[in-house]
């Protein structure tokens, strides 16, 4: 009646041993580090030769490091505090980035884990802690409003070109300078035509016309109000880019806003991965189809070192210079979606893009006007233009699917898809302030959210045991292995734990211990109606489990709900709550009775049971545990 069978027993210990290794890591706490990665994701892992460069340069600076090593694609160097950190942070992009205009490594701060290296080979992590509490980075991004400005501008300078090209009408001179765009015109009729044209393609800028004997001149000017929408719709843009990139990155409850008119403030609570962080949020990319110019005079050009009018000399990613014309024939705003995988043909790297159907249009058009013309498909990436393939155009290319390769890594690969499928920025963006981030609420908040837990569960635990005797620690038991499941659930998850979710942890013990005092009184009662212990355990069990599971899912929703809806600290709450709650119905129901079995189970003939003081309604006395009053 009262005994599990053996592979009950065995899943509690697989389960009660697992938790435990999960959950240990979070005893070993975390180091203030620094972190140390390439430029270029893959091609410039860091050996050991760069980590005694490193070295050498602390010892210098009269630092010594906790430990170094090389993991995986970074270097990394704990510290004892983090003064010493942010000190060896400096010191160490100093000596490892001799030129700070083409930095060749990333050197960003971290929180490393000090657990042993057994457990990290059994990807058993800490769980991250919040901004709140202790761990992530904060990041003040400066946006380049006068680059938003100059994209657009360019914008409408590649829209003019293409229409007036279509409509025929011949210019001699399209430029811009400075914040304006001047078109020059040998004909007077097709000054007067183009001018239509262009009133259609700018939207309210401000355009003018000044005439000569033969000809003459379209200038044009945004407005005020355009300047203005543009430079709104850059940061606006840049924040929802942003947020798609971190996503990609798995941070959770990553805090993205508005500072101001041009700046953009970035937190990152329990982020692991900083340099890459940093660099994922910088950059630019973006993607563009051009022309290459093999023409006699490009390629004499070429040679001077030199690109003629209307042309950029760009180099390729094995360093070989190439001449591109300056016109844009398709962006990467026409992309609906970029995956990393491999070539089939060579199963080297690549990116495989998907069109939209305006992209595939004007693909399959410049395909078909191109035939035996080499197209380059230019990368702009930290401010930077790089030509990654330039294939000869066989035939005309339909369908929407385009394919980059040639010369990349798979972390290139991934992270190049990354960036396209997030969306480029809108304009570049600086990173003027970076600093690991303390407990805003302070150390002393830590403490009492700690103690609160604490002291609550010896609370619990205490009043259980006077209470309940034998089945209250057997409760206690329960509601401890509920908690460290908890903290193992959130460390496997890699959850984000912060105040909110330390208040839903204490509501969770609240929870579970209810369910333990539901069958304890149910137990009882069972008792009082003259059951003998064994039957009155087995129905005690057995009746309250459906309000255990009722109680139990109704919560379950509401957390659920805020889940789905909440966002911020709400939506930390919610995962410490919904988790708590699954982990309470094993421990409190499952896990408890398999511990009462284990003691009383294989007792044939037990008098008694240690649940406490039976009382009975109505009556002049009491009974002892397990004793059936008399009629």
């Amino acid at each position: 009646m009262n005994r599990y069978p053996l592979w009950k027993y065995i899943l509690m210990a697989v389960v009660v041993v697992v938790g435990f290794v999960y959950a240990l890591p979070n005893f070993f706490g975390e180091a203030p580090a620094v972190q140390v990665s390439s430029v270029h994701p893959g091609r410039d892992v860091p050996d050991t030769a760069l980590m005694d460069a490193g070295m050498q340069a602390l010892r210098t600076a009269g630092i010594t490091p906790v430990r170094a090593e090389v993991v995986g694609t970074s270097l990394d160097y704990s510290f004892s505090n983090t003064d010493v950190q942010l000190k060896a942070r400096d010191v160490l992009a100093r000596a490892l980035n001799p030129h700070a205009d083409d930095p060749s490594y990333v050197v960003a701060v971290n929180l490393l884990s000090r657990s042993p290296s057994w457990l990290t080979a059994l990807h058993a992590n800490p769980m991250y802690l919040g901004l709140d509490l202790r761990g992530g980075v904060h990041f003040l991004l400066q946006v380049d409003m006068q680059a938003a400005v100059q994209k657009k501008l360019d914008a409408i300078v590649g829209d003019i070109k293409s229409s007036l090209r279509d409509k025929d009408l011949r210019y001699s001179d399209l430029q811009r300078n400075g914040d304006a765009i001047r078109i020059g015109f040998n004909d007077e009729q097709d000054l007067k035509a183009a001018l239509a044209v262009v009133k259609d393609k700018v939207g309210d800028a401000l355009v003018s016309t000044t005439s000569t004997g033969k000809g003459g001149m379209i200038s044009i000017h945004l407005s005020p109000r355009t300047i203005e929408q543009t430079r709104n719709y850059a940061i606006k843009q840049n924040i929802t880019t942003l947020h798609n990139r971190i996503n990609e990155l798995g941070v959770a409850e990553p805090v993205i806003q508005q500072q101001g008119t041009d700046r953009v403030v970035v937190e990152l609570p329990g982020i692991q991965d900083t340099a890459r962080a940093k660099d994922i949020l910088g950059r630019t990319a973006s993607l563009e189809l051009r022309l290459v110019d093999d023409s006699p005079t490009a390629l004499a050009a070429l040679a001077s070192g030199q690109a003629p009018p209307g042309d950029q000399r760009l180099f390729d990613r094995a360093g070989n210079p190439i001449i591109v014309g300056k016109d844009v024939l398709l962006t990467g705003q026409n992309l609906t979606d970029a995956q990393p995988g491999f070539d089939p043909q060579t199963n080297e790297p690549a990116v495989f893009l998907t069109l939209d159907s305006r992209g595939s249009g004007i693909f399959r058009d410049v395909t078909r006007a191109n035939v035996g013309k080499r197209i380059a498909l230019v990368l702009l990436d930290r401010n930077r233009a790089q030509v990654v393939t330039a294939p000869v155009v066989r035939t005309e290319i339909d369908g929407g699917r385009v394919q980059i390769s040639g010369q990349m890594t798979v972390p290139e690969a991934n992270d190049i898809a990354l960036l396209l499928r997030a969306g480029a920025l809108a304009a570049p963006m600086q990173i003027i302030e970076e600093r690991t981030i303390g407990p805003s609420l302070g150390q002393q908040n830590i403490a009492q959210g700690f103690h609160s837990v604490t002291w609550g569960f010896l609370a619990i635990v205490a009043f259980m045991c006077v209470y309940y005797l034998l089945f209250g620690a057997v409760s206690s038991i329960s509601l401890a292995v509920n908690l460290m499941l908890l903290v193992a659930l959130l460390s496997m998850l890699q959850a984000t734990l912060t105040l909110p979710g330390i208040a839903a942890m204490a509501l969770a013990l609240g929870m579970a211990i209810d369910s333990n005092v539901l069958i304890n009184e149910r137990i009882r009662e069972e008792l009082r109606n003259g059951a003998n212990p064994q039957s009155a355990i087995a129905t005690g069990y057995e009746r309250a489990w459906a309000t255990i599971l009722d109680s139990n899912v109704t919560t379950l929703i509401a957390g659920l709900a805020l889940l789905v809806f909440g966002s911020g600290a709400v939506r930390g709450f919610a995962v410490v709550h919904v988790l708590g709650i699954l982990t309470s119905m094993f421990s409190a129901v499952f896990f408890s009775r398999g511990l009462v079995n284990l003691w009383y189970g294989r007792r044939r003939r037990l008098q008694s049971v240690s649940i406490g003081q039976v009382w009975k309604p109505g009556a002049g006395k009491t009974l002892k545990p397990g004793k059936p009053a008399k009629p």
